[in-house]
């Protein structure tokens, strides 16, 4: 156990792939001598924030509850900060710690700023150098780089992408993605209990002998004609009598909509509720092939060996896309259809994505954020 006066370290999370890519984090603080970990959730996802929470083991020790129907980015940013400001008020933490490029770790690390309390930022040094793609995450993880004087590189590449914004080199650390250390984790933990991942049983029944496509989709910058092109992308593979897609929908209306308009009713498409995390990489064990729009999907499925084809212009992770394991397909509907044709009917492109290298780290990274945390303020 840390002694009462050990530095605090706030950890601050909002969203499900924030909590996903923290929990073992929060974990290696807790058991690392020497820090006094404090969770703040704003819970800017609710649900499928909470299924995270208790797979991780995580109870927060303040819960912000922020999330509002058809919250606009203004307004979130307005409540976050007031919200967070005043938890750092309360705690008085030696340091703060944000993951990624949400709005949540945006307004973490400025309201942080604006008390003089360093940053600690994980995953840090992603770009895709196109401010409206990702949106608005890449301004967001922009910020948080300019105020940050602790900077958890998932890659060479990121390290480098930092230093050359004249981030001093001594403050930044290649650590891996702790993406991975959480895919190791629960796979390992539906390898002991499978009843964690039993609720796909159906699904994999229903479409034996099918090649199954996960599919993923929420961003923002594809709300409108990218969704829709996406969505007629899934039609039409679902036309093969050999394929099969399993699509868990985003909450979000912008979503739904759109996905219901043009797929309900397809044999061949499950549109299900989102998964908790166990059963969401039980999908991609199960998956031949992942479409996604998500970034944190490009980290997880190479680790299991599936190809995914990125359903945007740009990536800010561009170390799956020259490894091979990921390949950007935008989203241009038969462009889309395309390249997962290639990858079902030709063997040869699927095995050379399939066995590529997965460049996002070894499993260890959240244990080597902890160590670099305790060398910080020793």
């Amino acid at each position: 156990m840390a002694q009462e006066t050990a530095p605090k370290v706030l950890v601050i999370f909002g969203t499900r792939p924030e909590a996903i890519k923290l929990f073992p984090v929060v974990q290696a603080l807790s058991a690392t001598d020497g820090l006094e970990p404090i969770v703040c959730v704003t819970a800017q996802h609710r649900a499928i924030l909470d299924q995270v929470l208790e797979i991780g083991q995580i109870t927060p020790d303040f819960d912000l509850d922020i999330m509002q129907p058809d919250q606009t980015l203004d307004a979130l940013t307005s409540r976050l900060l007031l919200k967070i400001g005043a938890v750092m008020d309360e705690v008085k933490p030696d340091r703060v710690l944000v993951q990624g490029d949400t709005a949540t770790a945006m307004v973490g690390a400025l309201a942080a700023y604006y008390r003089k309390i360093p940053v600690g930022h994980v995953e840090a040094g992603l770009r895709s150098y196109n401010i409206y793609h990702p949106w608005p995450e890449e301004v967001n993880r922009k910020m948080i780089g300019t105020i940050a004087d602790l900077h958890f590189a998932p890659t060479q590449t990121s390290a480098e992408a930092l230093m050359r914004e004249a981030v001093p080199e001594e403050q930044v650390h290649i650590t891996g993605n702790t993406v991975i250390d959480a895919l190791h984790w629960v796979t390992q933990r539906i390898a002991d209990n499978p009843g964690l991942a039993s609720g796909l049983d159906e699904l994999k029944q229903r479409f034996a002998g099918k090649r199954i496509i996960g599919v993923t989709s929420h961003r923002r910058e594809n709300f409108g004609g990218g969704l829709e092109n996406i969505a007629g992308a899934i039609a039409d593979l679902a036309t093969r009598d050999d394929t099969a897609l399993i699509f868990p929908v985003h909450p979000n209306p912008n979503v739904r909509a759109v996905m219901d308009q043009e797929l309900k009713g397809l044999s061949n498409v499950a549109m299900i509720e989102p998964l908790d995390y166990p059963h969401f990489v039980h999908l991609l064990e199960l998956a031949d092939i992942m479409l996604t729009d998500s970034g944190g999907v490009q980290e997880e499925a190479p680790a299991l060996g599936k190809p995914v084809l990125v359903m945007r212009e740009t990536t800010e992770r561009p170390e799956g896309v020259a490894a091979g394991t990921a390949k950007l397909v935008g989203t241009d509907r038969k462009t889309i259809v395309e390249a997962a044709t290639a990858l079902l009917d030709d063997p040869g492109a699927y095995s050379a994505m399939a066995q590529a290298h997965n460049p996002f780290g070894d499993g260890h990274s959240s244990a080597l954020i902890a160590k670099l945390l305790v060398d910080q303020h020793a």
